[in-house]
């Protein structure tokens, strides 16, 4: 078994041995890192602020887009739900014991050579397809040459200058709230490697602790053009990726779990200019309110040096957002293309695709969410409908499921969009985890609508379905909740409630009229299968007014 020493590094032993060696408390791989990522943030957070301003963030970044313009790309890893990894047969399982799914191809050991996964090229052209690109019919891998304590081989499997798609665009609805309207972005390419391992730093920061159950698993890379503005709009690119890997079931896309990452970059410009400012690198980006903040706070710290005549100060490099402070700190130079020394990877071959091949891919594309969004809208459904129901897949089958069974369009959303939505959130359960399926909402629906039930009983039953399970018709019929509309049936209700409350019913005749409140009341509690309160209590008024003699 080799033993590898990383030039720079302090070893305390750096241990490659047969898993089985080691003994139980250690699986995992370890080395000592003096760390500078920590200094650096400690003193860059300690720099005095130039300005403390009472302005809202939101007002501040107003005020510098008057001169400004923001210029936003990002790149965004998406790693794929296949069974076994890029380039080897190890399964990946996010959470499994650190370095229990490595073999020597993933580990880099001398001699393992690469088989490439085809499932990978399956998912590389779904995707290029969903965003619209130009597929590759001949496309390659690369070395991408360069040193971290994860990256076992020394190199990383990518693809450089012929990736396997390139010159797409993706549609994206911005929530009403920010302004609503469409936005398209265009996607620069998607490319195929393989992922790094991962470094768990200790908490004194003395060492680090290398886990390679990651390393190997497949990413598409996704590089869009710089046409974003706004925090705001990158943010919701991203969660329309999200959307699309979701949809397409290549990714669970979880950004907690690292399946979907982002790397935003940021420059400003005088409005007017042509030419890009100089680009930063932001990281560490893990949730989609992170990007649009982090972006907010990198184009504010650029104009205000470009304001104060230090634009020279901004310069290519990569930062990480700090959620504590809500900053980016410096972690690093930004490499150039001429460091990764870039060459033909020459233990794959080329990756061929035909067009048979591509087009039966493209026939068992799914309705993605922008033909969903659009569908929804031309049933008549507003856009704030529209972009609830299509941000979930499994919503948005729920619903057309529902509608399916006969549903009303509109009565279906806001049942989906209120009661069930609530339930949810307050449960911390999915619309695949309730016991509620789509024909039983159908029926509720159904039952309300021909005066078999009331709306009010309609939401007990329709938490009973949820909780429980079971079937609307089985459920009146259980409890005996078929609402009563026979006018005769329900005046015989109120002289019953009247006989029954004869002290009440002599105040109503001493002039207590708002005693009518209490009748009704008392009427809903023993009777509640009527088909409105409000027409009850006309009833009971008139039945009320013959009792005691009023005209």
């Amino acid at each position: 078994m080799a033993l590898t020493f990383f030039k720079c590094i302090q070893t305390r032993p750096f241990l490659l041995y047969p898993l089985g060696l080691l003994p139980r408390k250690h699986g995992l791989l370890y080395c000592t890192m003096r760390s500078t990522q920590t200094q650096t943030a400690t003193q860059e957070g300690q720099q005095p602020q130039s300005k403390v301003s009472t302005q809202s963030r939101a007002e501040r970044l107003d005020s510098a887009l008057k001169d400004y313009e923001a210029i936003i790309g990002i790149e965004t890893h998406v790693q794929l739900s296949t069974l076994t990894k890029a380039f080897c047969g190890c399964p990946y399982n996010y959470g499994s014991q650190p370095n229990t799914t490595v073999c020597p191809i993933c580990m880099g050991l001398p001699g393992a050579l690469p088989a490439l996964n085809s499932k990978v090229i399956q998912s590389a052209v779904k995707l290029g397809l969903a965003l619209n690109c130009k597929l590759s019919f001949r496309s390659k891998f690369d070395r991408k040459q360069y040193f971290y304590p994860d990256l076992p081989k020394g190199y990383q499997i990518s693809q450089f200058d012929v990736p396997i798609a390139t010159a797409g665009f993706v549609d994206v609805d911005l929530p009403l709230e920010f302004g609503g309207g469409h936005r398209k972005f265009g996607i620069t390419r998607v490319h195929m490697e393989e992922d790094a391992g991962k470094l768990l730093h200790t908490g004194n920061g003395s060492y680090s602790e290398v886990d390679l159950n990651r390393a190997g698993v497949p990413l598409l890379e996704i590089v869009s053009e710089p046409d974003m503005r706004t925090g705001i709009e990158a943010a919701e690119y991203a969660s329309e990726l999200q959307r699309l890997v979701r949809f397409l079931g290549v990714s669970n896309g979880n950004m907690q779990e690292g399946s979907l990452r982002c790397d935003v970059n940021v420059s400003v410009r005088p409005i007017g200019q042509l030419e890009f400012g100089t680009k930063v690198e932001v990281k560490n980006l893990n949730s989609f309110s992170a990007i649009n903040r982090a972006i907010e706070f990198e184009i504010l710290r650029q104009v205000l040096l470009h304001n104060e005549g230090q634009s020279d100060q901004i310069v290519q490099e990569t930062r990480l957002w700090d959620e504590g402070s809500q900053k980016t700190v410096t972690m690093r130079k930004k490499e150039g293309l001429a460091d990764y020394r870039y060459f033909p990877e020459p233990d794959l071959p080329e990756v061929i695709l035909s067009e048979e091949f591509i087009e039966g891919i493209r026939d068992s594309l799914p309705e993605l969410p922008e033909m969903k969004r659009r569908r929804y809208e031309q049933m008549g459904l507003s856009m704030q409908d529209v972009l609830f129901l299509a941000n979930d897949i499994n919503v948005a089958d729920f619903f057309d499921e529902t509608i399916g069974k006969g549903a009303d369009v509109k009565l279906a959303a806001n049942w989906i969009m209120g009661d069930v939505a609530a339930y949810m959130k307050n449960e911390k359960l999915t619309i695949n985890e309730i016991k509620l399926i789509p024909q039983e909402l159908a029926e509720l629906i159904a039952s309300i609508k021909g005066g078999t039930i009331s709306g009010k009983i309609g939401k007990e039953i329709l938490f009973e379905l949820m909780a429980k399970g079971g079937t609307v018709k089985g459920l009146i019929k259980e409890k005996d909740l078929v609402q009563i509309v026979d006018p005769v049936e329900i005046e015989k209700m109120v002289v019953k409630v009247l006989a029954e409350n004869p002290k009440q019913l002599e105040q109503y005749r001493g002039g207590r009229t708002k005693l009518q409140g209490f009748f009704a009341g008392q009427l809903q509690l023993d009777y509640r299968y009527f088909a409105q309160l409000a027409a009850n209590q006309c009833r009971l008024l008139s039945v009320l007014r013959l009792f005691c003699g009023f005209g």
